[in-house]
């Protein structure tokens, strides 16, 4: 049972149990039965639109650029934890190269090219798959498309929000098919 469900069973007025002995059985902390959450302001609401339209341009601003970009450009006088909670909250990683990502592991196979000498004359002789992602507001979707080398043609094509190789497989398949 969800902890909002176990919430909702406790009644705080006219029940033969009091609220500490209802909270106990339903192993629910009791300060969860008083709790009410506070919306985000209208202040952090605006912000959060500016930072999305700005990070969608702009991917690769971090917390203290997009602070920077804040207060200098939009005349915000905001605190870069505040944008640090928003970023989180909305979901959103800085793009940017990793560190040492163009070195090779040198434990890893390096498998030979098979198509060095080929000569591609028709259709259907060589596939290739390309997988990239769409940005969107909250956070992006993989795209994958299974392409002919000779036509440029794509053959099949698949969205989803996780990449997996069962994903990957299964387009696979319905090409195949």
């Amino acid at each position: 049972m969800s902890l909002d469900k176990k919430r909702h069973l406790v009644h705080r007025k006219s029940f033969p149990l009091s609220i500490v002995r209802q909270c106990e059985i339903l192993q629910i902390h009791r300060s969860g039965i008083y709790f009410k959450p506070k919306h985000e302001s209208d202040l952090n609401l605006h912000i959060m639109r500016l930072i999305d339209e700005k990070f969608l341009d702009c991917s690769f601003y971090g917390v203290p650029r997009m602070t920077t970009w804040l207060r200098e450009d939009m005349g915000y006088f905001i605190n870069p934890k505040r944008i640090e909670r928003l970023y989180k909250l909305m979901g959103l990683q800085t793009i940017y190269p990793k560190k040492n990502l163009s070195k090779r592991n040198q434990l890893h196979k390096v498998y030979p090219y098979l198509l060095k000498n080929l000569k591609i004359v028709r259709p259907n002789q060589v596939w290739q798959t390309d997988i990239t992602y769409i940005p969107l507001n909250r956070g992006f979707m993989y795209m994958i498309a299974i392409i002919d080398v000779y036509s440029r043609k794509v053959l099949n094509w698949s969205i989803s929000s996780t990449m997996n190789v069962e994903w990957c497989a299964q387009v696979y398949q319905d090409t195949v098919e």
